[in-house]
């Protein structure tokens, strides 16, 4: 037996109802506090849960980054927590957060970074900058000029978001 292909009524009224479906997702990112959580909700998912974060970044120096990650709250919990002590650490500093922010908005040399209030010597940015470099939160470019990789900006600030959140 042959199948009879749709009519266009038929053809009209699934289209429609694909174009609702959008529109509401659409309208549901816009107004919906939680419209991530209704997208993770409705996947198909392990009972765990998951814990995702992304961004699109447009940097003042007119760069820009698109960057997500998605794990399993299983993942999480199973991996060794004391393998992200250094990295925390590197950002735990005052200083090196301010040289991280200069970086961002396109300060890349040390002579530059000097230059910012409170930050210290040269010796002291060389110090914070290799903290850094050893968490992989900056890379060197070259020879006294530094730059955040372009797949830390987002994690960067999404580590940020989480640690200025109110409670």
């Amino acid at each position: 037996m042959v199948d009879k292909p749709p009519s266009l009524e038929d053809i009209v009224i699934d289209l429609v109802e694909r174009v609702s479906r959008l529109e509401e997702r659409k309208a549901g990112s816009r107004g919906d506090t939680f419209w991530m959580l209704d997208v993770l909700r409705g996947r198909d998912q392990d009972a765990s849960g998951h814990v995702v974060f992304a961004g699109v970044v447009h940097t003042p120096t007119g760069r820009q980054f698109e960057w997500q990650e998605e794990r399993t709250v299983v993942e999480l919990v199973d991996d060794e927590w004391a393998k992200a002590a250094a990295s925390l650490a590197a950002l735990g500093h005052p200083v090196r957060l301010a040289l991280l922010r200069a970086l961002y908005e396109g300060v890349h040399t040390v002579r530059e970074l000097g230059s910012l209030p409170d930050v210290g010597t040269t010796g002291q940015i060389y110090h914070h900058m290799r903290d850094l470099q050893a968490a992989g939160w900056v890379r060197q470019e070259r020879r006294n000029s530094y730059t955040i990789p372009p797949d830390r900006i987002v994690p960067l600030l999404a580590i940020l978001s989480a640690a200025t959140s109110s409670p």
